[in-house]
């Protein structure tokens, strides 16, 4: 049982799905996964186990933010074996060709976040990616599915609220699709503890449009993502 899950040894599948909301997990426990059941209620952040496809499958909620999600993601790999991990969460679009309910991989991770160069003593600007091989398998599972993903690098940031949103209109620029808060903290403690990963992302805000999905849309709604992520881990 680690500090912050409440999980006892075998409970927790090898395979991880991650939302930030615990209720998105619980969603998705309850809609999608055979015989879930639930793990862990410390701190309200719930986790189950259940089957999807005959593979144990357990979905665990990280919370909002990098010292969140790194956290659960450390505890995930060192104390319960986990080797692969997919965060299935929401972002705010950057780019006028996304819209609402659009899905995308995040292939690599940019951010403002000094929890990396705190890592490398200032002396290297880290770039955080996914694994590979989630990262294809997701693609292929969306052309079987039908679903037109976006594949490109997002941009993780420490505050939700910023004064600097000019910023985003550089970042576009340059190629970032989107902004969310998980995935450069996910990638690096993978990489470092040798587990793979992947950030898979609903848009939910539009920074441009300014349209916006409803709390329970976001908790509730994002099946395609989740089937993605399901059929990807399991294969």
């Amino acid at each position: 049982m680690s500090t912050h899950i409440g999980a006892n040894p075998g409970e927790i599948a090898e395979r991880v799905l991650m939302p930030g909301d615990p209720l998105r997990a619980k969603w998705i426990a309850e809609t999608y996964l055979e015989d879930a059941r639930c793990y862990s209620t410390v701190r309200g952040m719930l986790g189950f186990t259940g089957r999807w496809s005959g593979t144990e499958v357990s979905v665990q909620g990280s919370g909002m933010g990098m010292p969140s999600a790194s956290i659960y993601a450390h505890e995930l790999i060192n104390d319960y074996g986990v080797t692969s991990l997919i965060r299935v969460g929401s972002c705010g679009a950057l780019t006028e060709d996304l819209r609402l309910r659009d899905v995308i991989a995040a292939n690599g991770s940019s951010t403002d976040s000094n929890m990396n160069r705190v890592r490398f003593d200032g002396l290297v600007d880290y770039a955080p990616v996914a694994d590979f091989g989630l990262l294809r398998t997701s693609v292929e599972v969306a052309e079987r599915r039908g679903i037109a993903m976006r594949v490109g690098p997002v941009l993780a940031a420490d505050a939700f609220y910023t004064d600097r949103p000019d910023l985003y209109d550089t970042l576009a620029d340059y190629g970032v699709l989107a902004v969310e808060m998980e995935s450069a903290a996910l990638y690096t403690i993978a990489a470092r503890f040798r587990a793979r990963a992947l950030t898979l992302l609903t848009v939910s805000d539009h920074l441009k449009t300014g349209e916006k999905t409803s709390a329970q849309e976001r908790e509730q709604t994002f099946s395609q993502m989740v089937e993605i992520a399901l059929d990807t881990i399991v294969a």
